[in-house]
């Protein structure tokens, strides 16, 4: 059971480590203009009014 906390606690580490120089991806690359939703894939916007983006 210790060694599986261990185990977990460096992983968590590793996970928090940043690679220099990078800035990372955007979680949320753009939203609807109109009604503010996260725009996902290059489809248009469910709400139909995606004409200002």
């Amino acid at each position: 059971m210790t060694l599986f906390l261990v185990a977990m606690a460096v992983l968590a580490m590793f996970g928090k480590l940043r690679l220099p120089g990078g800035k990372g991806r955007p979680r949320i690359a753009t939203r609807c203009p109109r009604c503010g939703r996260p725009k996902i894939g290059a489809g248009p916007c469910p709400c139909g009014n995606d004409k200002g983006a």
